[in-house]
C-alpha cells in the first residue's frame, strides 16, 4: 500500500513555523503587507484570492486586494503595480494570473519590484534561484520540496524526473531538486519514450497540465509521486473511465457536474511507494509558500531574514 503524503497536514506545520517570524517582525516594526491583483471576474481566480487573504488574517498578516475590472489596460495596471512598489508598508505584491488578453502580461510581472516578487517569478528571482541563493522561490516548487523534507524522503543520488517545462513550475522544480544532488531529468512534449524515462525515476513530479496523463505504465513500484496537475473535469464519459469503480467521486461528479483529478491517473498510485492525491496534496503547500515568500520580504526589508 502506497504512503499518501498528506499536504495538509505538511501547510500546517509551515504555517506554525511562520507565526513566531511574524511576531518578531511585528514588535521590531510591523507585521509583513501582502497585495493580490485580481483583474476582472473569475471565479477560480477568486477563489484563490480570497483563500490567500484569509491566510494572511488568520497569521496576523496585513493583506489588501485589488480587483481592476476586466477593461482595464496594461498602463493602468502598471501604475498600480508601481504604486505598490513605493508603498513601505507593502512586502509582497501578487498578481494573479491570467489577465485579460489585450494585458501585456510580461511587462506587468517585469514591472513587480524583485523585492516584492513574492511568486517568485521575476528574472532576478530565477536568477538567484539558478545561483543557489536565499531569495523567493516559486510557491508549488518551493511546496514540493518541502512535502519531501517533512515526509524524509531521499533527494541526493536519487534519479528525479519532472513532466513539464513551465517557468512557473517545471524549470524551477527541476533546479531545485538539483540543488538537493538529484539527478534531474526534464520531460516534455516532445520527449521520446515518456513512459520509459518515467518508469526510470526515483521521484516524478507531474506538471504537465493534462488530466490523468500520467498511466501506471509511467511509474515503477519504488518511486515516490508528486501530482502537481489539477484539472477540472465536466465530461461524465471522461470522469466514468478515469474513477471506474470510485464510488466517492463518481457521486462527487454527480453533485457538483465536475470533478477534479490530477495530471497523474488514480490506478497509478496503486503500486508506487508514495504519492502526493488530488485534492489535498500540493495544493495547500502553494499559499503556504506564498505566506513564507512574504514573511521572507518583511525580514529581508528589516535586515533579519530567517530563510
Amino acid at each position: 500500500m502506497a504512503d499518501i503524503l498528506d499536504g495538509k497536514l505538511v501547510r500546517d506545520a509551515i504555517l506554525e513555523s511562520l507565526k513566531p517570524r511574524i511576531a518578531a517582525l511585528e514588535e521590531l516594526q510591523r507585521p509583513p503587507g501582502l497585495a493580490v491583483v485580481l483583474v476582472g471576474n473569475n471565479p477560480a481566480s477568486e477563489i484563490y484570492v480570497r483563500s490567500k487573504v484569509k491566510a494572511c488574517e488568520e497569521l496576523g498578516m496585513f493583506s489588501e486586494k485589488h480587483m481592476p475590472t476586466d477593461d482595464v489596460t496594461t498602463e493602468e495596471l502598471l501604475f498600480l503595480v508601481r504604486s505598490l512598489n513605493a508603498r513601505p508598508d507593502i512586502d509582497g505584491i501578487l498578481v494573479q494570473l491570467p489577465l485579460p488578453a489585450q494585458i501585456d502580461e510580461q511587462q506587468v510581472l517585469m514591472a513587480i519590484d524583485p523585492m516584492k516578487d513574492v511568486d517568485g517569478f521575476h528574472p532576478v528571482s530565477a536568477g538567484h534561484l539558478m545561483a543557489g541563493r536565499p531569495w523567493f522561490r516559486p510557491c508549488t516548487p518551493a511546496g514540493v520540496m518541502k512535502m519531501l523534507a517533512h515526509y524524509q524522503i531521499p533527494i541526493a543520488g536519487k534519479r528525479a524526473v519532472v513532466v513539464g517545462r513551465s517557468d512557473i513550475v517545471g524549470k524551477p522544480m527541476a533546479m531545485l531538486l538539483l540543488h538537493e544532488s538529484a539527478t534531474v531529468t526534464i520531460c516534455h512534449s516532445k520527449t521520446r519514450d515518456l513512459a520509459e524515462e518515467c518508469r526510470r525515476a526515483d521521484i516524478v513530479v507531474a506538471a504537465i497540465g493534462r488530466p490523468a496523463f500520467l498511466t501506471p505504465e509511467f511509474i515503477a513500484p519504488h518511486a515516490v509521486v508528486i501530482d502537481v496537475g489539477i484539472n477540472r473535469l465536466k465530461d461524465r464519459a471522461a470522469v466514468d473511465r478515469i474513477f471506474e469503480g470510485d464510488a466517492a467521486r463518481l457521486a462527487a461528479f454527480d453533485k457538483n457536474g465536475s470533478v477534479v483529478v490530477g495530471d497523474v491517473h488514480p490506478a497509478a498510485f496503486r503500486n508506487c511507494a508514495a504519492y502526493t492525491p488530488v485534492p489535498g496534496g500540493v495544493g495547500p503547500l502553494t499559499i503556504a509558500m506564498l505566506m513564507s515568500n512574504t514573511v521572507l520580504s518583511a525580514e529581508f526589508r528589516f535586515g533579519n531574514p530567517q530563510a
